[in-house]
């Protein structure tokens, strides 16, 4: 995101050409500057702050950053650099850079969850996940993924096939549970959701088993009669978490489906999934900012091993990469 932010500030289109005035020489107080002739080059002012703004709201929405999160972004940096007169492409480089970094921690700094070490010292056991989502993000895998990575973490894991809309899910899971060597509750297709659920915390119970799994049928946000039953298995099974799974790759769509999967059923926390394909990363900063919600896990890949806990410093970092324009 930073090198398509940089590129639009710099102007490289419009960098000087060998046509230039001979004899023309540069001021003797002003370093080469490396970005051109644009905005970042020939300094800052207020009354270039807003030009600066512009460009910037451009960028970020091209990078699928929701409205309200650029808003928010612009307001911090026009607070950063309102009144002050940058010179030479390097230091106004350095403002804005410094500036949008602190903005994007401040948005992905919310609470953290850590589900495994919060599995591990619950009380009262088991520990209830609830997984909620629309069709097609990857979240009967993402269970799977979470099943082994907590199996692997030293607990007992049970895994509810509450998807019962699909017989095709239900024998994914239950391929996914042979794989891991772990249990898998089921029904028949067409099963009541919440009954499945209710049976997979009673096996946990009886089992001694520490963490339930809940997978639940890929549903539209904008489908009430799924929204109530997914209400119907909370008000059975009352997890003690429940997590949204998006697709990075979505973009603005899945800040929609975040933000109306908050409004309607309430989400503790988000997964994102095929991070590791999405270069532009503004579905990640806006999710979490319109739900107020950590992102707890992150998808990289098909393995189980793919499922990775959410580091802001990394995304960061990522977002902030010299090597791509996406």
């Amino acid at each position: 995101m930073w090198a398509a932010i940089k590129a639009r500030l710099t102007g490289r289109s419009a960098a000087p050409t060998a046509a230039s005035s001979p004899g023309t020489a540069a001021p003797t107080n002003a370093p080469n500057s490396p970005f051109g002739e644009g905005l970042l080059s020939k300094g800052i002012d207020d009354a270039k702050l807003d030009d600066v703004l512009d460009e910037l709201e451009i960028v970020l929405l091209q990078s699928d950053v929701a409205l309200p999160v650029v808003e928010r972004i612009q307001k911090d940096l026009r607070k950063s650099l309102e009144g002050k007169r940058l010179r030479w492409g390097a230091d106004v480089e350095a403002a804005i850079r410094q500036s949008l970094e602190a903005s994007v921690r401040s948005l992905l700094a919310k609470p953290p969850i850590d589900l495994v070490q919060a599995a591990r010292s619950a009380t009262t056991k088991p520990y209830i996940v609830l997984f909620v989502g629309v069709n097609g993000t990857g979240k009967t895998t993402t269970v799977a993924k979470l099943a082994g990575r907590l199996r692997d973490s030293g607990l007992s894991v049970v895994i509810a096939a509450g998807d019962t809309f699909r017989a095709g899910a239900i024998e994914q899971l239950l391929v996914h549970g042979e794989r891991l060597g772990i249990r898998v509750i089921r029904q028949q297709e067409g099963s009541d959701p919440a009954a499945v659920a209710f049976d997979a915390v009673e096996h946990a119970k009886a089992k001694k088993v520490d963490v339930v799994l809940i997978d639940t049928a890929g549903r539209q946000h904008t489908n009430e009669n799924l929204i109530e039953e997914a209400k119907k298995i909370r008000r059975v099974v009352k997890p003690t978490l429940t997590l949204f799974v998006g697709d990075a790759l979505s973009g603005n769509d899945v800040v929609e489906q975040a933000k109306l999967f908050q409004s309607s059923l309430g989400v503790d926390g988000l997964i994102l999934t095929k991070l590791d394909a999405d270069a532009k990363g503004g579905a990640a900063l806006s999710a979490t900012f319109v739900t107020g919600r950590p992102i707890l896990y992150v998808g990289l890949g098909q393995g189980y091993q793919d499922l990775a806990p959410f580091d802001p410093d990394w995304m960061v970092r990522r977002l902030f990469a010299e090597g791509s324009a996406a």
